[in-house]
This record gives structure tokens, C-alpha cells and sequence, in this order.
């Protein structure tokens, strides 16, 4: 199998739901967060980064997820389904992605129940989250190929109909 790079398409993805938080904040479960989703020794209260340092945390930090999913992934599997189980990994960790259902189905070739597992993965200490509800749904798009709403043109006469 060929060892796969996150595209472009699947940084917007993660981008678009991580958003960008230049000070550090506590995340759903009270985790300390910053940038792009950043966690880990030294992110706390009162730090506070750059755009660009935003960036590149967030590049080193795909990295983990890229090389579990490369690893682990024995089916053959299109760049769509890579960049979908890769935002997977990266949000609900590579433990989880590891011992996931959704990971057995891939590598059975079942992408059909693979697909359906995205949206079981909802809940932050026991609640269901409405941004990961969205989040797993645009996995479950990417990973099926369908298009996503970071697919759509946004275009002026759009932006006003709402």
C-alpha cells in the first residue's frame, strides 16, 4: 500500500473545525488548548502564540496521526478515506483510533460500516457535542468520497441568502 500525505483538502478540514485560538483555553473536557487544537506540557493558562506558530504546531502535531494511520491501515483506500481517518485520529486520539471499529472495517474492506462508525464518535464525557456531531459527519463525507461543505464555492449571492 502507498504511504500517503494529508492534503490540502484534509488540513482545511481539520482547520475549519479546530479553529484557531492564539490564547489558551480549556477545552469540552477541560483539557488546556491552543492554536489549531495544540495540547500537551507547556499549554496553560495565560499562554498565548502566534498564527504561524499556530501553524506549525499543528503540522507537528498531524504528524502523530499521519504515521498511525499510514501504519495501521492495511486496506487499500483512496486519499479521501486517508484524510478522513486521519482528522479522526488527531481529534479523538490515536489510542481510540487504534482500538476503533471503525479502523477493523477499514482494514476488512468494509467501508460502508466503516463510514457509519464516524458518527458514533460524538460524546465528550458522556454528552453528545454538537461540533463533533458536524465534524464526524464531514469525515464520513470526505470518507466517502461525497462532497463537503469545504467543497462548496462560497460566493457573494450565497453569503446573502442567509
Amino acid at each position: 500500500m502507498p504511504e500517503f500525505t494529508y492534503s490540502e483538502k484534509g488540513l482545511a478540514l481539520t482547520q475549519s473545525f479546530e479553529g484557531l485560538r492564539l490564547v489558551a483555553y480549556q477545552d469540552p473536557v477541560g483539557v488546556w488548548t491552543v492554536g489549531y487544537g495544540h495540547t500537551g506540557p507547556g499549554v496553560g493558562k495565560g499562554v498565548s502564540i502566534t498564527a504561524t506558530e499556530a501553524e506549525a504546531m499543528l503540522l507537528a502535531d498531524l504528524e502523530d496521526a499521519v504515521r498511525c494511520v499510514n501504519r495501521k491501515v492495511t486496506a487499500a483506500i483512496s486519499q479521501g478515506q486517508f484524510d478522513a481517518m486521519v482528522d479522526f485520529c488527531f481529534n479523538a486520539g490515536r489510542g481510540n483510533f487504534l482500538q476503533s471499529t471503525l479502523l477493523r472495517k477499514v482494514n476488512a474492506g468494509d467501508f460502508a460500516g466503516a463510514a457509519a462508525q464516524f458518527g458514533l464518535w460524538v460524546h465528550a464525557d458522556g454528552e453528545v457535542v454538537p461540533g463533533l456531531v458536524r465534524r464526524r459527519q464531514a469525515e464520513a463525507e470526505m470518507f466517502s468520497g461525497q462532497q463537503t461543505a469545504l467543497d462548496q464555492p462560497k460566493t457573494f449571492a450565497a453569503s446573502l441568502a442567509k
